[in-house]
């Protein structure tokens, strides 16, 4: 097996973990190629075995003879490593070296316990839907697609905008708010969550419209099939506002025309046996904690 490993620094507390994921891949006899720059962070801090060991910068590299990608890092280090594999098929181990992990669920502790489910193959793929974006202008460098979600925002501290929102074409409402959050079932539980959005669980087939500080305070979010198209208007006082697909902004004005549809391919996460999104929400929400228990 051939295994590809994307993260971002982490404390000095987690390197004896991420010297046993090597460990471990080395005693399984696994090749190994790690995005350079990271290799570069890791050479001082651990000692890795020279053998079976390369390295890479983009995605043509890996798509393949890449069999797995280890993201090492939190939620936000699993976004960027959407961006490596893309429409490959490669699926994807999260190990959390952050807080609060609902895509990057495997846990510090169970390193080599999981690497031996991947191993012997007692584990299951759980597909996730993405969301594509289609505008009149190059936005995103042809990377137009969100794990979690898009969103429109006011730019500066000024007065809030105006975000005219269609489906299919028809119309649905003029959100005069802060922004405004379209998120698929995996962003449920991101920035439309503290925005007041509903949980979804990742097999569901919908976005969700999620407005951030609205001013009529009646406006609640709202969940649509993800066979729609999502058309977006902006306009405001400020000549600039903000559009974000998951980690990454770029500046757009009112001439700039979103429309949001469901992406055409969608990303393979691992799950083992004792991992599940269920179990994950409960324990990362402390659902269920009383102090009177």
């Amino acid at each position: 097996m051939k295994v590809a490993i994307y993260g971002r620094s982490f404390e000095d507390s987690f390197s004896e973990y991420v010297q046993e994921l090597f460990d471990t891949l080395a005693k399984f006899n696994w090749g190994v190629t790690i995005f350079e720059p990271y290799a570069a962070y890791l050479n001082p801090r651990l000692n890795l075995a020279e053998n079976n060991i390369s390295t890479y910068n983009k995605h043509h590299e890996i798509e393949i003879n890449v069999d797995l990608m280890i993201s090492i890092g939190g939620d936000g280090t699993f976004l960027e490593t959407i961006h490596i594999v893309k429409d490959s098929g490669i699926p994807i181990l999260g190990l959390n070296a952050g807080r609060l992990g609902f895509l990057a669920s495997t846990q510090k502790e169970d390193i080599s316990e999981v690497l031996m489910d991947i191993k012997v193959g007692q584990y299951r793929l759980q597909t996730r839907s993405l969301l594509k974006l289609d505008s009149n202008i190059d936005l995103f460098n042809n990377e137009n697609f969100a794990l979690n979600e898009l969103t429109v925002h006011k730019k500066d501290s000024s007065s809030m905008i105006t975000i005219h929102t269609y489906i299919d074409d028809l119309y649905l409402n003029s959100y005069w708010a802060d922004g405004l959050i379209i998120a698929t079932p995996t962003g449920s539980t991101a920035y439309s969550l503290s925005c007041g959005g509903p949980i979804l669980v990742p097999g569901a087939r919908d976005f969700i419209i999620t407005p951030i500080a609205p001013h009529n305070l009646n406006v609640r979010p709202v969940v649509v099939p993800d066979s729609r198209k999502i058309t977006l208007k902006i306009e405001g006082r400020s000549k600039e506002f903000l559009c974000s697909m998951d980690s990454r902004s770029v500046s757009i004005d009112s001439s700039t025309n979103l429309s949001i549809t469901k992406a055409d391919f969608r990303i393979n996460i691992i799950q083992t046996e004792n991992q599940n999104f269920l179990n994950t929400i409960r324990n990362k929400m402390m659902w269920g904690l009383d102090r009177r228990n």
